[in-house]
């Protein structure tokens, strides 16, 4: 009888390990609770959108670090995105209005905190998938993780990378140093919520993602603009640095000044508690007190009024972040990882010379490699160019999403380029695990990536003219 009731209970173990790995959608076990999510458009392929990764940072956790997530009750179905962060809206007759599509796309909230994944191996936690996790752009003030331009989490599943998109918050929410929030905190310091929000995200993938099928100990944090300067400072924070395995920074500089550089905390604080003593705001419960539109509004009228523009962005707090991501990255303080390093033909500025200096330095070093690349695709539809983000619909594949004449060497191209960042999260290498015509930025090969397409399909993924050896690139 006994062993009759052992064979039963073999049976049915044996019964629930095989349900479960058959399911494609599985229940998981998660910090805050159980999840389940949705299949998608592609057989296996699960998303899981509007995870919590922190509690959401309302009334008195406003100005706070990021909390643990708030556990909930039952299985929570992630169907539905989680709010954007509180921001201005883009106007949709702007430039980047008209070219994102996303205008009431989002709400914008507080309650914030969220993330999204897509992976192709839900419940799988011996499957160590590579992970990919997603920082918008936006100047540290506008955006969120799932854009019309971003829709890209099937494209990277299907290869194999599980792909997380992150939203944190923003502007005077995200990153307001003050002498009264400093007085409040246990660190003495105030600011920086916006990147620890990032980093927040980053060690709740690391804790969570086998339940995805994901291997915590491959990371790759990637992102543009704001989004790749916030993946420069999570490389150059203590807190941070330490959970990635891999980075591509995208238009957001190198080795120098960068894009916003970190600014000198005590400054920073100074110039904001200015900034709200001109309006006699001068004690936390009055600064709380303020919905973001009103205190908006207020940094709006400063500027306007006294000339002081007032900006947003991450502080060298010394604990958060120590230095710079250049001074960190000279004093040799930086993971040593692959790297990846880029920008487009029109970006906001010429990054050639940053970029080729942060890969040499890294080439001194480090015996990893560190790659870099110019997007020059001449974008169809007007003259524009190869605009500041132009090259999102083509990481992510996401043309439909767009209003512009793309050809069959756009979508090409585009692939080639998934490829290349899938590869790279896979293997430190975006040609794949062989190896291939890509070659590390070194002083004996000073060489670009150089990313072009044509009616044809011919990809010029690389070209041996001199201008594109280490010195600048034709306008």
């Amino acid at each position: 009888m006994k062993s009759q009731t052992l064979l039963a209970v073999i049976f049915i173990a044996f019964a629930l390990v095989s349900c479960t790995e058959n399911d494609p959608n599985p229940v998981l076990t998660i910090e805050g609770g159980q999840i389940q999510g949705v299949e998608t458009e592609v057989e296996g392929i699960v998303a899981y959108k509007g995870v919590p990764f922190a509690a959401p940072p309302v009334g008195e956790l406003r100005w706070r670090e990021p909390q643990p997530v708030v556990p909930w009750e039952g299985v929570k179905i992630a169907d539905t995105y989680g709010d954007a962060a509180s921001q201005t809206t883009w106007d949709p007759e702007s430039f980047y209005g008209r070219e994102w599509q996303a205008s009431g796309t989002a709400p914008f909230t507080e309650d914030c905190l969220y993330l999204n994944i897509w992976t192709p191996a839900a419940g799988q936690v011996d499957k160590k998938l590579p992970v990919a996790m997603w920082i918008h752009g936006g100047g540290y003030r506008e955006g969120f993780a799932y854009e019309p331009e971003m829709d890209g989490g099937v494209d990277y599943a299907s290869r194999g990378v599980i792909l997380v998109q992150v939203t944190y918050r923003l502007g005077v929410l995200g990153f307001l140093s003050h002498p009264r929030l400093s007085e409040e905190s246990a660190n003495g310091v105030s600011g920086n919520y916006g990147v620890m929000d990032q980093a927040a995200a980053l060690k709740w993938i690391h804790d969570n993602i086998e339940q995805f099928g994901g291997d915590p100990n491959n990371i790759m944090i990637f992102g543009q603009s704001a989004g790749g300067g916030s993946v420069q400072t999570l490389l150059a924070s203590p807190k941070s640095k330490n959970y990635v395995a891999k980075a591509i920074s995208m238009s957001a500089g190198g080795l120098g000044a960068g894009r916003r550089p970190a600014l000198p905390f005590d400054t920073v604080q100074n110039n904001n508690k200015k900034m709200l003593d001109y309006f006699d705001i001068t004690t936390l419960e009055e600064m709380r007190f303020l919905s973001f539109d009103s205190l908006t509004a207020l940094v709006n009228k400063y500027g306007a009024e006294t000339g002081k523009r007032t900006f947003f962005s991450p502080v060298v707090d010394n604990y958060f972040l120590n230095g710079s991501f250049s001074e960190m990255a000279q004093a040799n303080k930086i993971p040593d990882i692959p790297y990846m390093f880029g920008f487009t033909a029109n970006d906001m500025n010429d990054m050639t010379k940053a970029v080729a200096d942060f890969c040499l330095l890294r080439e001194e070093q480090s015996d990893k490699p560190a790659y870099a690349y110019l997007f020059s695709r001449q974008l169809p539809g007007d003259e524009s160019g190869a605009f500041h983000s132009s090259d999102l619909w083509y990481v992510f594949h996401s043309f439909e999403h767009s209003w512009r004449p793309f050809t069959t060497g756009d979508e090409a191209l585009g692939l080639h380029m998934v490829d290349c960042w899938t590869n790279f999260a896979k293997y430190g290498d975006p040609n794949g695990k062989d190896g291939g015509e890509w070659t590390p930025y070194t002083k004996e090969t000073p060489e670009f990536m150089v990313f072009d397409a044509n009616e044809t399909d011919d990809i010029s993924a690389m070209t041996d003219s001199p201008e594109f050896l280490g010195g600048g690139f034709p306008r």
